[in-house]
């Protein structure tokens, strides 16, 4: 997001907060859980996180909040173990924080079943066709935050780049650490998408996110499938250096659904921009700690998407990019 557009951003959230009523009406120090589902939890800072992470943390200090000073940050992780879910969503809410900031809808779940008076911001995949709202514009409930997808037309464009890239591809597996595709009536219409382009797609289901585990599915996924795809969770995303790297390892060319698993060397990403979503995210924990309830805080679903290309991830691949294809490209990385 350029500055022009991030000042705007803020200046729609200081028209309904003005910055000097902000100290007068706050109380002297907030307290917000940060809970991810794969990240550890001492890289969920502003000098150690992944980008959106380190934006998100920008963003709160320049809405005026200091940590040590009038907001404490509480960090937990879940490490890639989907079974500690329920129990790391009990212990945070435990805790009784002001805030749960939390991403993957399965990890959601969990919390939306702990508390239903916590206000829970969350960065999740489409929350309506995963059943955690019923209306985007409306949430109701404790349930606010941004989604990472535009629903199944997203998903799809992926799978129909990824054709035009790898035109041979007959067989690709979806790498998900998550269940909100697979038997669902979303995953029955991707599946339905990927035969109208001469393609069987299969869900490669991750339970647990760990190096033996990716070396396992690599294995298997590289013998048995022309091509990847990888869900948006941030279980997979905080692996994103040896995803790309064991695609690499393996001659799989992948579509990723955020540039930073490109810039780690990944072949190519069609993605939202996770800056300006981690800026949302900070709104509105900022909307909630002065009064708004999450159910009224519309959840903001991304409209614009960047296709980005690594032109050395693609030779290593034995891959020829159409011309159509790059000059469809937000950005080609050479």
């Amino acid at each position: 997001m350029q500055r022009r557009e991030f000042i705007k951003l803020l200046s729609g959230a200081t028209a309904a907060w003005p910055l000097a009523g902000w100290a007068q009406r706050a109380p002297r120090q907030h307290r917000i859980a940060f809970v991810h589902s794969g990240i550890p939890a001492g890289q969920l800072t502003e000098t150690a996180g992944p980008f959106w992470v380190r934006r998100f943390h920008e963003t709160l200090r320049g809405l005026g909040y200091a940590e040590g000073a009038n907001i404490v940050v509480e960090r937990y992780s879940a490490e890639g173990r989907s079974e500690h879910f329920a129990s790391l969503a009990a212990t945070v809410v435990g805790r009784g924080p002001q805030v749960i900031v939390v991403n993957l809808n399965d990890l959601i779940e969990a919390f939306a079943a702990a508390t239903t008076t916590i206000p829970i911001v969350a960065i999740m995949g489409d929350p309506v066709a995963t059943g955690l709202v019923a209306n985007l514009a409306h949430p109701g409930g404790n349930l606010t935050g941004v989604s990472i997808d535009a629903g199944y037309e997203i998903v799809a464009k992926r799978l129909q780049i990824l054709k035009e890239a790898v035109p041979l591809a007959a067989k690709v597996a979806y790498l998900t650490s998550s269940r909100v595709l697979i038997d669902t009536s979303l995953g029955l219409s991707l599946q339905k998408a990927g035969r109208g382009l001469g393609i069987v797609l299969t869900w490669n289901f991750l339970p647990e996110v760990n190096d033996a585990q990716l070396r396992r599915a690599f294995e298997m996924t590289s013998q048995q499938f022309d091509a990847a795809m990888v869900d948006a969770s941030g279980t997979l995303l905080a692996r994103r250096a040896s995803i790309a790297e064991l695609a690499g390892k393996h001659h799989l060319p992948i579509i990723y659904p955020f540039r930073d698993y490109v810039d780690s060397g990944g072949l190519m990403s069609y993605a939202p921009d996770l800056g300006e979503l981690a800026q949302r995210l900070a709104i509105d924990v900022h909307q909630i700690l002065n009064g708004t309830k999450p159910g009224d805080i519309p959840i903001y679903r991304p409209n614009k998407f960047q296709l980005v290309i690594n032109l050395k991830a693609a030779k290593a691949l034995s891959l020829e990019m159409t011309p159509t294809l790059l000059a469809g490209a937000d950005e080609v990385i050479e």
